[in-house]
């Protein structure tokens, strides 16, 4: 299954415009290998920075949600994340299964897009 995005009906969006926060894996070789990983309410604030910064950009969830924490994932959404990828794996990386994630959006009360 290929990777997909799952747009979140919660805000208007600069078509186009997306920042993906994948910052929660990181590669064994890459610069930032050597760094701690980033605490999740850190992540949160980041998401929150990112919306309050950029109103109208795609804040999405992509590589690593198998690392963070389901309630930080549902914190991530409500302080402005409004897309994550799904399916299978992105890249290299796996993702939740798909009916996880449409627990998570259940749970946060959103609803997903139609793929575009």
């Amino acid at each position: 299954i290929a990777s997909q995005t799952a747009a979140v009906r919660t805000r208007s969006v600069a078509p186009g415009c997306k920042s993906p926060a994948a910052i929660s894996t990181v590669a064994a070789r890459s610069p930032l290998a050597s760094l701690p990983p980033i605490d999740p309410l850190d992540l949160v604030r980041m998401i929150a920075c990112a919306r309050v910064l950029m109103p109208k950009t795609m804040v999405r969830l992509s590589a690593g949600r198998t690392e963070i924490p389901r309630e930080a994932q549902l914190l991530c959404l409500y302080a402005g994340a409004n897309s994550i990828f799904y399916g299978e794996k992105l890249l290299t990386t796996p993702n939740p299964d798909q009916d996880e994630d449409v627990a998570l959006l259940r749970e946060a009360g959103l609803v997903a897009l139609a793929p575009a």
